[in-house]
């Protein structure tokens, strides 16, 4: 889609002022009659080489929690910490109960899904992975492992941002 310069400055200021792509899109739709998908106003802010302010967010990463000292009846000192059920040290598998994010981690598939423009998997903190893609109208859909999965909570948002840097490093 080509803009006229008046049109570009319109849209550099935009992302200047902090807007989301989906504001971007609604806001070209409504002044400029420039009805376009999400993923194309993507492009568009790609092709311009703006960067906006929703993408530059960095993922936490999650706090190393200490193991719980044993108590004196149960270890003497220099004593490493118990290990719990499966060999996993104790405090450890609490942290894991207790919901404490873990990493997300995101592939792109080198033969992508038929129908979709991108395809891959996502693993959560839990373990599971999920097939995701990207339609050929932009939008991102999920396959669940199993029926009724939910991944932790959180992680849905990190997720989306760590696909958006994987598909920026593509070029997409």
């Amino acid at each position: 889609m080509q803009l006229t310069d008046e049109q570009k400055r319109a849209v550099t200021g935009w992302i200047s002022e902090g807007l989301t792509l989906a504001q971007i899109q609604d806001r070209m739709g409504k002044e400029m009659d420039l009805r376009m998908t999400y993923m194309e106003a993507r492009m568009l802010v790609d092709d311009l080489k703006l960067l906006p302010k929703e993408t530059v967010v960095e993922v936490p990463k999650p706090v190393p929690t200490e193991n719980p000292i044993p108590s004196q009846a149960s270890a003497s000192e220099g004593d490493e910490a118990l290990e719990g059920e499966g060999g996993v040290p104790a405090g450890a598998q609490d942290a894991q109960e207790a919901g404490i994010p873990g990493e997300v981690k995101v592939k792109v598939d080198t033969l992508t899904r038929p129908g979709a423009m991108v395809s891959g998997s996502v693993t959560f903190s839990d373990g599971q992975s999920a097939g995701w893609y990207l339609n050929t109208m932009g939008q991102l859909g999920m396959v669940p492992p199993s029926p009724g999965y939910r991944p932790p909570q959180g992680e849905v948002q990190t997720f989306q941002m760590l696909l958006e840097n994987e598909l920026a490093k593509m070029g997409m």
